[in-house]
């Protein structure tokens, strides 16, 4: 065969694997979240914990130059024992709209805490959206544990700049 010169069943199967690579392209496009960016969060939590874990606090929301405030209450069980209050600040991934943010989120974080301590925790609700956190904690407590956190916005409102 001469180069340049395919049979017609060359032509089409080439044809056909072009076929299917644009589809395939195109699945995993429509599967990725349209629009998705980054915003950031800082959170103040408090928490006391012996086996189960109890706490509660606020945050704002920075997405597009604008903050949102939101509440933030959760449950946590496994290895913990303690009584902290954590200052986090942290990033927030695949987030599409700001009405995605609030919902339930579960974690799994690990923190070490003697007067001050850091921690550390990574969340993601149902739809995608991922927070990653991180900051000093203040009291004592020992964790490795797994928790599930609710996210409420405060009205949808926007704090003021």
């Amino acid at each position: 065969m001469i180069i340049g010169s395919l049979s017609p069943n060359h032509r089409m199967i080439g044809a056909s694997l072009k076929a299917i690579a644009l589809g395939t392209i195109v699945l995993v496009a429509a599967s990725m979240p349209a629009h998705a960016d980054k915003g950031s969060v800082k959170v103040v939590f408090g928490k006391i914990s012996f086996g189960v874990g109890f706490g509660g606090g606020s945050g704002v929301l920075t997405f597009h130059g604008k903050k949102y405030l939101f509440n933030v209450s959760g449950l946590s069980w496994g290895a913990t024992a303690g009584l902290t209050t954590s200052q986090l600040v942290g990033t927030v991934l695949n987030l599409s709209r700001v009405e995605d943010f609030p919902g339930a989120y579960a974690a799994t974080g690990v923190g070490v805490a003697a007067a001050v301590g850091v921690g550390r925790v990574r969340l993601q609700n149902a739809k995608g959206v991922v927070l990653i956190l991180h900051g000093p904690k203040f009291g004592a407590e020992v964790s490795a544990n797994y928790a599930n956190v609710e996210i409420t916005m405060k009205g949808m409102g926007r704090v003021a700049q």
